[in-house]
């Protein structure tokens, strides 16, 4: 017979405690609802940002919407 899996821990990328990482957490991967707000409000303020390439296509492809808006 299997035996029955043991709940996955993870750490709270918040806090860094251990929180069950399972249905019955409905704050996962968070530990508390206050972790996740904590988070939530870091996204919020832009506290995170993703880091994107700038390229010279990007600022052609803007410059060429810049200018269609000056033809009508």
């Amino acid at each position: 017979m299997t035996e029955p899996q043991k709940p996955r821990q993870v750490k709270c990328p918040q806090c860094g405690r251990l929180a069950l990482y399972s249905p019955e957490n409905p704050f996962r991967p968070f530990c508390s609802e206050r972790c996740r707000i904590i988070d939530l409000g870091a996204w919020a303020s832009e506290e995170y940002k993703i880091p994107v390439k700038d390229s010279s296509s990007d600022a052609l492809s803007m410059d060429d919407e810049d200018s269609s808006e000056d033809m009508h």
